[in-house]
């Protein structure tokens, strides 16, 4: 089967469009092929610094001979829709098309669609300069004599050369013959800038890669990335140190080269004296280099590891000393900035926050700091921290907005305050908390551990939740403007993996109190449920990552009452543990029927029936022994399944419902729940209904799926 190659040949690709470019060409380019009733066995997508490229493998060197049966409206329709049927089957008049009739429905048009076949070649001939015309560059750029016409060819950078081959592996391919941007496309490349940059003649994708490699290009980006990350560490080991990782700066200098050589530089050991975290965004940010640490003791080195796009003569000497250089000023600036920010007080830069707008509709950073003061201070209660220490560092926590390291570094927020408390003689745990406060970042950042540090983490994600919430700002489908989303995940993280008692209701309500800017209705029940259903979907989320299943979330989720976050995963937990005994399988079972039988029952009486259902049943009208069997096993489990739930031992209040499973089966083996007698069949269904809330009050199990 033949292959296509294409490939497009730039000036540059910006790193932080690449990874997105190779999948859009992939899924443009064989979502045209579908449409045209051709697909491949297998589709990459590749891009360097400068060059796009496709490979799709086992198309077929021609598309078959179709014919569809195309049905169309009834002979009586009206003329526009006959109209609109003729223009979409390509037929010039209704005498193009057949009548077939249906006794039900009555005659109606049917139009024969033949489509011939057709080169593979052609076709792709055909599709690839529009999808070329409108690729989907964030920003684009026109060039050349055509740039004064808007309607010019945009490409990201200047666009120097087209190769698109098609043929099978054993024959000399074909070009795919179109033109763009005054390019024709044909089957040549260009290697490297610097090392090989003459021009490549590719027949087909495994000659392409292999010719690309002699030219000192490394095509594929994953390759990329292996040999910087194998080739730091080996050169760092060599030199005692230690490569300090970072996936998103490694991730973006794999987009920087196309022949990845690793080297070393360094800077004066004085430098070593200002934090480790400026180091690492100052050489992160301005030169994108890797700091490196010394492997006895994990601390900083005065050595920093580079990726040149070159293998130089001199081993890369010039190149290492040159960015060196480079990071010497840089770290000379950052040590002006830390120097002038320790001359100033966290507490005397809150004045400043004032200045400083957190949202237009929730005020500045001053008035939020006020917030994170008292709600801090409430929740410390809670968490075992000190209300006075979560307090005080609530109040500096945002003031290191204001430093000039800050200003520079916007990532350093939170490192800095810690680093200027610290300066200042504050607490240990008050600069840990105004560090941690902003914790997690994410799935893999770790959670504060300390309770100065919680509370003010809390504080801070409750304060922006109910806040965004009560201002209808919230997320809509893969939108989180705001990282709600990774807020309420944080603090799902904080009170679990702490294993805190703190209940969301209580804290979104105090948070709503703080807010003086929204109205008294911003805290509403309705939108406190609001934001605990919202609760209850990010747990899912971080429970289903664990391996729990969702619906035994809903099904805890379901009763009334339920915001403590822990006692939530602790019912869940012994809820799934039940499950997968077979008393609880079978309880499962008899709880669905008799909720079946209920709700049929329900559905056909009127509401006062119905509602009669709900009173106790009586003991006294039992008939069968397998009835008074069931309603002593419910009077005894139910007692005893409530008093575990209220002692939060749900382990024994699944227990206690397992006393039912064999009452359960005798029941529905044997008794007609429908009596004819009236009032023996209501009694019956009350039963049934007592048995339905027993086990309500430990888990909703009409939530249940399977």
């Amino acid at each position: 089967m033949p292959d296509f190659l294409l490939e497009l040949f730039c000036e540059e690709i910006p790193a932080r469009m690449q990874a997105q470019a190779a999948q859009d060409l992939k899924k443009l380019v064989t979502e045209a092929l579908a449409e045209n009733d051709l697909f491949g066995e297998s589709a990459g997508s590749f891009v360097t610094p400068r060059r796009l490229a496709l490979h799709i493998a086992g198309l077929p060197a021609r598309r078959r001979d179709t014919r569809e049966m195309k049905k169309g409206p009834r002979v009586d329709a009206p003329k526009a829709a006959v109209q609109g049927f003729l223009k979409s089957a390509g037929l010039a008049s209704v005498a193009a098309a057949r009548i077939e009739k249906d006794p039900k429905k009555g005659d109606f048009y049917v139009a024969v669609v033949e489509k011939p076949g057709r080169d593979t070649a052609a076709i792709l001939a055909e599709i690839l300069p529009p999808i070329l015309k409108d690729f989907p560059w964030p920003k684009s750029m026109r060039w050349g004599a055509q740039s004064v016409r808007t309607d010019a060819f945009r490409w990201v950078r200047p666009l120097h050369a087209i190769l698109a081959t098609f043929g099978p592996e054993t024959e000399e391919p074909d070009i795919v013959s179109f033109s763009l941007a005054g390019l024709e496309a044909g089957n040549v490349t260009y290697g490297h800038r610097f090392m090989a940059p003459g021009p490549i003649r590719v027949r087909r994708f495994d000659d392409y890669v292999s010719a690309l490699e002699k030219a000192k290009v490394v095509l594929d980006r994953q390759r990329r990335k292996d040999i910087i990350l194998n080739d730091a560490r080996n050169l760092a080991h060599a030199q005692g140190l230690e490569f300090v990782e970072d996936e998103g700066l490694l991730d973006e200098v794999a987009g920087l080269v196309e022949w990845p050589v690793v080297l070393t530089g360094s800077f004066e050991a004085a430098f070593l004296a200002l934090p480790p975290e400026v180091i690492g965004a100052t050489i992160r940010r301005h030169q994108k280099c890797f700091v490196l640490r010394n492997a006895a003791d994990g601390s900083l080195a005065n050595k920093f590891a580079l990726v040149a796009n070159v293998a130089a003569p001199d081993g890369g000497a010039a190149i290492a000393a040159g960015n060196a250089r480079v990071v010497r000023a840089r770290l000379s600036d950052a040590q002006f900035f830390y120097a002038t920010d320790l001359k100033t007080k966290l507490e005397d830069r809150l004045p400043k926050l004032a200045g400083i707008v957190f949202h237009d509709k929730l005020g500045s950073q001053g008035e939020r700091v006020e917030r994170l003061v008292a709600l801090a201070g409430e929740i410390a209660r809670h968490v075992g921290a000190d209300p006075q220490a979560a307090a005080r560092a609530a109040r500096l926590c945002k003031s290191d907005l204001t430093s000039e390291m800050v200003g520079e570094f916007p990532e350093l927020q939170g490192f800095m305050g810690k680093y200027y408390a610290l300066a200042q003689g504050e607490a240990a745990t008050i600069a840990a908390a105004i560090e941690d406060h902003y914790r997690p970042q994410g799935p893999a950042d770790r959670i504060p551990t300390e309770p100065v540090a919680i509370a003010v983490a809390l504080a801070d994600k409750f304060d922006m939740l109910v806040g965004f919430f009560a201002i209808d700002e919230r997320p809509t489908g893969s939108k989180d403007p705001f990282a709600l989303r990774r807020a309420a995940l944080g603090i799902i993280r904080i009170v679990l993996e702490n294993r805190l008692r703190l209940p969301v209701l209580l804290a979104a309500s105090r948070a709503f109190a703080n807010y003086h800017r929204l109205a008294p209705s911003a805290g509403t029940p309705e939108l406190l449920q609001q934001i605990l259903a919202f609760f209850a979907d990010r747990l899912k989320v971080y429970l289903r990552d664990k391996g729990s299943r969702y619906d035994l979330i809903d099904a805890v989720f379901a009763l009334e009452d339920q915001d403590d976050l822990l006692l939530i995963v602790r019912r869940v937990e012994a809820l799934g543990r039940f499950l997968e005994t077979e008393d609880g399988a079978n309880l499962l079972i008899g709880y669905r029927r008799a909720a079946n039988i209920l709700r049929a029952e329900e559905k056909k009486a009127g509401a006062e029936e119905a509602l009669a259902y709900g009173a106790p049943f009586v003991a006294g009208r039992l008939v069968a022994p397998e009835e008074k069997a069931l309603a002593a096993a419910l009077q005894r489990a139910a007692a005893e399944a409530r008093a575990a739930v209220e002692a939060e031992d749900f382990a024994a209040a699944m227990q206690a419902l397992s006393q039912l499973r064999g009452p359960v089966d005798h029941f529905f083996d044997r008794v007609t729940v429908n009596a004819e007698d009236a009032q023996l069949r209501l009694n019956r269904l009350r039963l049934l209904n007592a048995l339905r809330d027993a086990v309500h009050r430990v888990a909703d199990f009409s939530r249940i799926a399977g």
